[in-house]
């Protein structure tokens, strides 16, 4: 998961991280802990989808959405938070990815479709993290490598598999860095 190498403009605490199409995973992992940050309960919105007012209808065991002449404070408190958590992901992405996500009315049907576009299916998925799997078993040093070098290039593999869902433990992690590094 390496970060985008050219960034136009620095973070601000205020706007959300702008995706453009490329860097999914890290703008998938930045944008998160934006929204947990902003409001934790809008990540809940993003993953359960939004709240819908219900009422009862009279005494049978039956419940319908409350028409919005029927809301309450508290209804209308929990329906901001919808269109807030829309409104973040929506001011997240650039034009082209807008157009991929325009018909999606929830926040939750925009972090479900994001994924399928960058990361792909379920086989897809497990393709790269197959791929990335290989990398990391067959990672060696470079000949004129610098230990820096090879620190950025190993922890892009991991942050890589990590956004995928592939933990691997940290000690496994040390013992394969101690073991491709020359004796000197």
């Amino acid at each position: 998961m390496a970060a985008p190498p050219n960034f136009e403009e620095g973070q601000s605490t205020y706007r959300p991280p702008r995706f453009n199409g490329q860097y999914y995973e890290w703008w998938k992992t930045i944008m998160h802990d934006f929204i947990m940050a902003e409001d934790f309960e809008l990540w809940d919105v993003i993953c359960d989808g939004p709240y819908i007012p219900m009422k009862n209808v009279r005494e049978l065991p039956l419940t319908m959405p409350k028409t919005r002449k029927e809301y309450t404070d508290a209804d209308r408190k929990a329906l901001e938070k919808k269109f807030l958590a829309k409104k973040i992901l929506v001011c997240g992405i650039g034009p082209d990815e807008y157009n991929r996500i325009s018909a999606c009315e929830t926040a939750k049907e925009i972090w479900g479709d994001l994924p399928t576009a960058h990361e792909g299916t379920t086989q897809v998925k497990q393709s790269k993290i197959d791929m990335l799997t290989t990398e990391y078993e067959l990672f060696r040093m470079k000949d004129d490598e610098s230990i820096q070098d090879i620190h950025t290039r190993f922890t892009s593999i991991i942050n890589e598999l990590h956004s995928l869902g592939d933990v691997i433990p940290k000690n496994k992690l040390v013992r394969k860095i101690l073991s491709i590094l020359p004796s000197s």
